[in-house]
């Protein structure tokens, strides 16, 4: 039976609420952060480092994920990754030491959201559409936003009246109960159900085919798998400004909340701010998707790097001036313009390598990807223990976020296939 509308936008909401809750499940990890060290007395490096181990983890089985993706589709993919996060869940209130912590956060939390986050969902969405592939994802992604503003003051407010351990719990406990069920709905691409991308009606015989987005057609025809992948410069400038996007992210996330309560704000305030950065990425992600398609994925790239640099050089005036007016500031970039990054990171790999074995390629580039993801909360921690202040490594991600911009850049995604809005007409 046919549906009234694209089994597409199914893909999305489907996504969108898994976004809502995988990915928050994650991030609630800034919020367990202060009551775990404030227990166990352990180093904020040792803490963080939990979280930069899942990382790890996240980026070893990326292309192994890329791979399964290949050969089964998401359901599988999906279903494996709530069952890892559930459990991972489940068990880290056993926590008394930190090795318990890297098992249970980094290696079974950290592999199932690397299934049900950005990479996983980047890895099948962008093939349900091409004119509106931008929007597409922005919209589905949006769902970390909404999962941030309802799920991550929920989580303070349980560990402030119940602890950290039963807020595991809880989530652990939502994610099996809500996802499971939910990814059985998932198809890998519109072809699977007889349908074509964008919803569009196959060609009729004679007629007029559409205008092609293919710029390069030498590039476009060629069967890439991962071994010519790696033998090209344009995969090493993707891998390089993955790597620093993800390092600038997920330094600031993890360690934001902690910089906040110990620069004189309260600990609700703070929680607060990290959901509203979320809050701010639903529309965020949402126009610079559309717009995305549009005026290209570089410039939307470019944009968000700008917001995160803006970010931390808000965070650097903040130790010496914390006022309200720049934690809005910090917070308004860095989610209306950060998070822009997550519309456009499956197109702009799939753009440059879409084809069979596409899944294996975009896993490795996320595996570097990833490796930057642990190193921002890992390296900003350490530097924080050794000098005793984040100024220099929040320097340093404002640096890296300017090597990002001009990575991707280079790889050129423009080169090889259009956005819709820089179509020529036939």
């Amino acid at each position: 039976m046919r549906l009234p509308f694209f089994y597409g936008w199914v893909i999305v909401a489907v996504t969108f609420v898994t976004m809502g809750i995988g990915v928050n499940a994650r991030t609630s990890f800034s919020l367990f952060f202060s009551p775990i060290i404030d227990e166990f007395g352990w180093e904020r490096g040792v803490t963080a480092g939990a979280f930069s181990f899942g990382f790890l983890v996240s980026a070893v089985l990326s292309p192994l994920m890329g791979k399964l993706m290949d050969r089964t589709g998401p359901r599988t993919v999906m279903e494996l990754g709530v069952v890892l996060m559930g459990v991972g869940l489940l068990i880290a209130p056993l926590t008394t030491q930190p090795w318990h912590l890297y098992l249970t956060i980094g290696v079974l939390v950290g592999s199932g959201s690397v299934c049900l986050g950005y990479s996983g969902q980047s890895l099948f969405l962008p093939n349900w559409f091409v004119r509106s592939r931008g929007l597409a994802v922005g919209i589905a992604f949006a769902g970390v936003g909404v999962g941030s503003i309802t799920l991550l003051p929920w989580v303070q407010s349980m560990i402030d009246g119940a602890g950290w351990r039963q807020a595991s719990l809880a989530m652990g406990i939502l994610i099996l109960v809500v996802l499971a069920p939910l990814n059985l709905l998932l198809r890998k691409r519109p072809e699977d159900i007889g349908l074509r991308p964008d919803g569009d009606a196959a060609p009729l015989p004679g007629g007029s085919a559409p205008p092609s987005n293919i710029l390069d057609a030498s590039w476009a025809a060629t069967d890439w798998t991962l071994s010519r992948a790696l033998g090209t410069a344009r995969f090493w400038w993707l891998a390089l400004g993955y790597f620093c996007g993800l390092y600038v992210w997920y330094a600031v996330q993890v360690h934001q909340t902690k910089y906040l309560v110990e620069i004189g704000f309260g600990s609700t305030a703070a929680a607060w701010a990290l959901g509203l950065v979320s809050l701010l990425g639903i529309p965020g992600q949402i126009a610079l998707g559309a717009l995305s398609d549009r005026i290209g994925r570089e410039w939307i790239w470019t944009i968000s790097c700008i917001g995160f640099a803006v970010c931390f050089a808000a965070l650097i005036a903040l130790e010496t001036a914390p006022t309200l007016l720049l934690v809005y500031l910090m917070v308004a970039v860095q989610g209306f313009l950060g998070y822009g990054l997550t519309s456009v990171m499956g197109a702009v790999v799939a753009e440059i390598f879409a084809g069979r074995h596409f899944g294996t390629i975009f896993g490795t580039v996320m595996f570097v990807a990833l490796a930057g993801g642990a190193a921002g909360p890992f390296v900003t921690g350490l530097l924080h223990d050794l000098l005793g202040n984040y100024r220099l490594a929040f320097m340093i991600a404002i640096a890296l976020s300017g090597v990002s911009a001009a990575a991707i850049w280079l790889a050129g995604p423009r080169q090889i296939r259009a956005v819709a809005g820089r179509l020529k007409p036939a």
